[in-house]
C-alpha cells in the first residue's frame, strides 16, 4: 500500500523552503497583533491610572473597576472579532488574501488610535476595543487561510502553527511591557503598550508588501500565470519548474471540481452532499472547544488569579506564564506535522484534564486552610503555579495551534472564507462569554471553576476521537476528497489519496467499521 509521502521527483532539500517559511512567518505576524492585545489588557485592568480614568468610585472616593465594566472592557474585543471575521473575511475573496489582510490591519489601527485618545470616558475606550476587534477578527481568518494556501503540504501544519507562535510571542511581550510600565503613575502605564501595538500593526503592513498572493486565489479568479509566478517565488524555482506546473494542475483540477459541486453561496454551508455542513460543525466545535479548555481563564485574568494565591507581584507570575506559553509553542509547531493533528489533540485534552484537576483541587481544598479571611498557603499557591505552567505547556503544544491548522485546511476553496469566518466566530463568541462571566463566576465559586473546564476537556477528548480526521501530509485538495469520500475519523490516518493508491488499497474499508467502541479507542488505525 502506498503512503502519504512526497513523490521522489519533487523532493527538495530543507534549505529550499527557507523563503516560503519566512513569508509565512510574516503573514503569521497578524497573530502577534492579537496576542499583544491579550497580554496587555490583562494588566491594564489592574493598573492604577487605568482604573482611575475608566473606573468608578467608592463612597470614600477610591477608584475601582466593577466586575461588569471589567468584563465588558476585556471581552467586548471578542464580539468585535466575531463580527470582523464574518464581515471582513469576504475581502479575501473580493480583493485577494494579501490586500484583505492589509485592510483589516488598518481597521485595527483605527481602533488603537481611539483607545489611545481616550481620556476619562470608558465607553470611548470600549468603542475602540470593538473596532480593534473587527480588525483582529479579519486577521484571524485571513492570516491562517493565506498561510495554508502558500505553504507546502508537508510543512503546512508547522507554518500555520506559526500563527499561534506569534500569538504567544505577543502575549509574552505584552506581559513584559505591562511589567515595565506599571511603575509609572500616569497614562504611560497603558498608552505606551497601546502605542507599541500601533507600531506592530505598521510593521505587519510593511511585511505584507513582500508576500506573494495566494496561488489558489489567483487560479480561482483566472490569473493562472500569476498563480504560477506566486508558487515559483515562494519556492525559489523557475516558473516552468515541474513542481510548479504539477501544483497548478492540481489546484485547477480542484477548482473545476468545486465549480461543479456548488455555487459558493451562504446556503451551501448547510449542504450535506459534499459534507460541507459536517465540516462546518466540526470546525466551529474545534474552535469553541479551544476556548473551553480554559486557556483565557489564565491569560485574560492571569494577574488577578495570582493575586488570589498570595503572590506579592502577580505581574511577574504573568511573565512566567508568558514564557512557558511562548517556549512551548515551539514544541507545538514541531509535533503538529511530526505526529499529526488528531494524535496531538487527543494527548492535549488528556494531559490538560490532569493538570486542571490538580489545579482546581488544590485551590479548593488547600489554598485557604483557615478560611479566605486568613493568609493563603504558600505551598498550595506554588503548587497551583506549577500546574498552571504544566497546563499552559500542554495547551501551547496542542490545542493552541492545531485548531487553526485544522480549520484552515478543512473547507473547499469556494466557501473557505465563509466557513472559516463562522468557525472562528464560534471561538470569539465563547471567548466573550468566558471573558465577561469569569469575574462573576470566580467571585461566586472561586477555583471550583476549574472543574467546569475539566468536564469540557473530557468531552473534547471523545469529540476528537469520534469526529476529527487526520489531515497530516495531504494537499488541501486531497483533504477535500477525503471528506467527500466519507472516511471514518479513526481510520483517516491510513487513508491514501486516489492518485497514490496501490492495487491492494480498499477504499470501502475506510468508510465502515464493525469494531466495538473500546477497540476503536485503543486502535492506531
Amino acid at each position: 500500500m502506498k503512503t502519504r509521502s512526497l513523490p521522489l521527483k519533487f523532493k527538495r532539500p530543507a534549505s529550499a523552503y527557507v523563503t516560503v517559511s519566512i513569508m509565512c512567518i510574516m503573514i503569521a505576524f497578524g497573530g502577534f497583533v492579537f496576542g499583544w492585545d491579550t497580554g496587555t489588557i490583562s494588566g491594564f485592568v489592574n493598573q492604577t491610572d487605568f482604573i482611575r480614568r475608566f473606573g468608578m468610585k467608592h463612597k470614600d472616593g477610591t477608584p475601582y473597576l466593577s466586575k461588569v465594566r471589567t468584563g465588558l472592557i476585556v471581552s467586548i474585543f471578542n464580539i468585535g472579532c466575531a463580527f470582523g471575521g464574518i464581515i471582513l473575511s469576504k475581502l479575501g475573496d473580493m480583493y485577494g488574501r494579501k490586500l484583505g489582510l492589509i485592510v483589516v490591519v488598518v481597521i485595527y489601527i483605527i481602533g488603537i488610535i481611539i483607545q489611545i485618545a481616550s481620556i476619562d470616558k470608558w465607553y470611548q475606550y470600549f468603542i475602540g476595543r470593538i473596532i480593534s476587534g473587527l480588525g483582529v477578527g479579519g486577521i484571524a481568518v485571513l492570516s491562517p487561510m493565506l498561510i495554508s494556501e502558500v505553504s507546502p503540504k508537508h510543512l503546512r501544519g508547522t507554518l500555520v502553527a506559526c500563527y499561534q507562535l506569534m500569538i504567544t510571542a505577543g502575549i509574552f511581550l505584552g506581559y513584559c511591557t505591562n511589567y515595565g510600565t506599571k511603575t509609572y503613575s500616569n497614562s504611560v502605564q497603558w498608552r505606551v503598550p497601546l502605542g507599541l501595538g500601533f507600531a506592530w500593526a505598521l510593521f505587519m503592513i510593511g511585511g505584507m508588501t513582500f508576500v506573494p498572493e495566494s496561488p489558489r486565489y489567483l487560479a480561482e479568479v483566472g490569473k493562472v500565470e500569476e498563480a504560477k509566478r506566486s508558487i515559483a517565488v515562494s519556492n525559489k524555482v523557475a516558473i516552468d519548474d515541474p513542481s510548479v506546473l504539477a501544483e497548478v494542475e492540481g489546484v485547477l483540477a480542484g477548482i473545476e471540481a468545486e465549480k461543479l459541486a456548488g455555487s459558493a453561496s451562504w446556503g451551501e454551508l448547510f449542504s450535506t452532499k459534499t459534507k460541507v455542513l459536517q465540516r462546518l460543525i466540526m470546525g466551529a466545535m474545534i474552535q469553541s472547544l479551544q476556548q473551553l479548555t480554559g486557556d483565557n481563564y489564565f491569560f485574560y485574568y492571569g494577574t488577578t488569579i495570582f493575586k488570589a494565591v498570595g503572590l506579592s507581584d502577580s505581574f511577574e507570575t504573568s511573565i512566567v506564564l508568558g514564557i512557558v506559553n511562548f517556549a512551548s509553542t515551539f514544541v507545538g509547531i514541531y509535533v503538529v506535522d511530526k505526529y499529526g493533528r488528531r494524535t496531538c489533540l487527543l494527548w492535549g485534552a488528556a494531559s490538560m484534564t490532569a493538570c486542571m484537576v490538580v489545579y482546581a483541587s488544590v485551590g479548593v481544598t488547600r489554598l485557604w486552610p483557615n478560611g479566605k479571611s486568613q493568609p493563603s498557603s504558600k505551598g498550595a499557591g506554588n503548587c497551583m503555579i506549577v500546574f498552571a505552567c504544566f497546563y499552559i505547556f500542554c495547551f501551547a503544544t496542542t490545542w493552541a495551534p492545531i485548531p487553526y491548522v485544522v480549520v484552515s485546511e478543512t473547507f473547499p476553496l469556494r466557501i473557505k472564507s465563509k466557513a472559516m469566518s463562522i468557525a472562528t466566530a464560534a471561538n470569539w463568541f465563547w471567548g466573550f462569554l468566558i471573558g465577561f462571566f469569569t469575574p462573576f463566576i470566580t467571585g461566586a465559586i472561586n477555583f471550583y471553576y476549574g472543574y467546569v473546564f475539566m468536564g469540557c476537556l473530557v468531552f473534547m477528548f471523545f469529540y476528537v476521537l469520534l469526529v476529527v480526521p487526520e489531515t497530516k501530509g495531504l494537499t488541501l485538495e486531497e483533504v477535500n476528497t477525503m471528506w467527500e469520500e466519507g472516511v471514518l475519523p479513526w481510520k483517516s490516518a491510513s487513508w491514501v489519496p486516489p492518485s497514490r493508491r496501490g492495487a491492494d488499497y480498499n477504499a470501502e474499508e475506510m468508510m465502515h467499521d464493525d469494531k466495538p467502541m473500546y477497540k476503536r479507542m485503543f486502535s492506531r488505525k
